[in-house]
């Protein structure tokens, strides 16, 4: 069964490629994350010129297929954006062997890689804490030499709401957030994850109601957190910060605060390498 990136598969297309644009690639199976990925980055002014890549299909088995054809292409990138989610990773695991191996000996160089996903299947059981990230990161870590990871919490289900069927156990994406988050909205409000993202992005609006929103989202990331994990406040704290959080010798941050502060950043460095 095949989990794990092999990396031994693609020693042929270890190289490096020094011609690499101002491109972005951003690797997901959830048209909904690619958006907002794709929007957050376009309308901030540092960085509207850049040219972002995306899949344009939506039904999963030809975004499986056309994002494996797109591998050979992330060569030109400087940034690589991938959704390592539980349940969409397995699908995408042979595309994403293809593009470390292509990419591999110019990552965290002329190349970085942020890592959007979910955590372990296990999170939320009764006394778990947040050193149960730390062999998922660090899988992660051997798997895609990340600049770094977001935790992004609206799309971390439990098994039940994950939606299968058919013979070929095929499964559709959520298009609900998590039932955890659900009572931090109003009743009456709609909790579709698209319409969620939409208000958290806010680029339609002015400066000062981005702001009072993204605070909006901190509080919420706070309060949940808390509730969940009340003995790493400390941690917390960093957690919530642009500096984000260390657990054993991963770090770790949550999506998208300082998102694209970090997109940035990391498009500056390599440029400079």
């Amino acid at each position: 069964m095949e989990d794990r990136i092999n990396l031994e598969d693609n020693q042929e297309d270890i190289l490096s490629h020094p011609s690499r644009k101002n491109v972005i690639h951003i690797l997901t199976l959830d048209s909904i994350l690619a958006n907002d990925v794709y929007e957050r980055i376009h309308n901030d002014e540092r960085m509207k010129y850049y040219q972002l890549i995306k899949p344009r299909k939506t039904e999963i088995r030809e975004a499986v297929t056309e994002i494996d054809s797109m591998a050979v292409d992330t060569v030109l990138s400087r940034l690589l954006i991938i959704d390592v989610r539980r349940v969409t990773l397995p699908k995408l695991q042979r595309a994403y062997n293809k593009v470390v191996g292509y990419n591999r000996r110019d990552l965290n160089k002329l190349c970085h890689t942020i890592l959007i996903g979910d955590g372990p299947f296990d999170l939320f059981q009764t006394g778990k804490t947040l050193d149960a990230f730390v062999p998922h990161l660090a899988t992660h870590r051997v798997d895609f030499h990340p600049a770094v990871f977001f935790y992004d919490p609206f799309i971390h289900y439990e098994h039940s709401e994950i939606e299968r069927a058919g013979v070929d156990d095929e499964f559709v994406l959520p298009d609900k957030i998590p039932r955890r988050l659900v009572r931090f909205f109003k009743k009456d409000e709609d909790v579709r994850v698209d319409k969620i993202r939409h208000y958290f992005r806010a680029i339609d609006k002015p400066e000062e109601v981005c702001k009072k929103r993204r605070k909006k989202l901190r509080d919420l990331y706070k309060k949940r957190i808390a509730e969940q994990f009340p003995h790493h406040k400390e941690q917390l704290k960093a957690w919530l910060s642009r500096k984000g959080i260390r657990l054993a010798s991963e770090k770790m941050h949550l999506y998208p605060l300082y998102f694209e502060d970090w997109v940035y950043n990391l498009m500056q460095k390599a440029m400079q390498s």
